[in-house]
């Protein structure tokens, strides 16, 4: 609920553009959370009886099989993180040279910080690593609470970059054409409030019903990666050319 009211102020501001000190902030946010869980996690580590550690799949053979697929359905969503990059870069030309670096430039970043987090967990706690790692931490308590604070602060910005399309579609399309805005200026401000307010009223419903988070992001790393990473910015450089 919290989390709810802060994005709402958020979502207040006038567009994207608005938010780079936001941004700004997660990127740092991103940072410190890689690399605050990281030292935390091998701390735990050297402190766990190694012998007791277990790296072997538990389970029948259709659970293995299971397992392995909600693991490449995890890695699609982590690199389809390199999304926006990707979609700016095709605005300019030379547009494979420019996606290339934007490509490459966003992938080294999550290979240095979550994809080096993840082996480091897997190191420290083997299978039974939790989907969210920080759950799998005990101590020292201050660094797990500022590892959390990062990944909200991180958060709150994704949230903003991925909702804010939705947000100018549904005021300038459908709620707020030029005519009823040159009557009424404060009409957008108003629309604004009440369907961000909907809007995140159900999101936070849908976020709280759902327990597995480790689940949860394998499918959207499943449906989400190809139409992102190879439809639309197709689409998008088609249309711009």
């Amino acid at each position: 609920m919290f989390f709810r009211a802060f994005e709402l102020v958020l979502s207040q501001l006038p567009d994207i553009h608005s938010l780079r000190w936001v941004n700004a902030l997660c990127n740092f946010s991103m940072i410190g959370f890689a690399a605050t869980t990281i030292g935390v996690t091998i701390y735990d580590g050297k402190k766990t009886d190694r012998n007791s550690i277990s790296y072997s799949l538990q389970g029948s053979s259709s659970r293995k099989t299971f397992r392995a697929f909600n693991a490449l359905g995890i890695n699609a969503f982590s690199f389809g993180d390199a999304m926006l990059p990707e979609i700016q870069n095709t605005m300019r030309e030379p547009a494979r040279k420019n996606m290339y670096k934007g490509v490459s430039a966003a992938y080294s970043v999550i290979i240095l910080s979550y994809w080096q987090l993840a082996s480091c967990g897997y190191w420290a706690f083997g299978s039974e690593v939790q989907p969210y790692i920080l759950s799998s931490l005990s101590v020292p308590e201050w660094t797990i609470v500022m590892a959390n604070l990062f990944a909200v602060i991180q958060i709150s910005g994704c949230y903003q970059i991925y909702c804010r399309p939705t947000y100018a579609y549904f005021e300038e399309k459908k709620c707020c054409p030029a005519k009823l805005l040159a009557i009424s200026p404060l009409r957008k401000y108003l629309v604004r409030l009440i369907f961000t307010s909907i809007y995140m009223a159900l999101i936070t419903l849908i976020a709280a019903a759902v327990p597995f988070f480790g689940d949860f992001v394998s499918i959207c790393g499943a449906i989400g990666f190809t139409p992102p990473d190879f439809v639309f910015p197709s689409v998008v450089y088609l249309k711009v050319g």
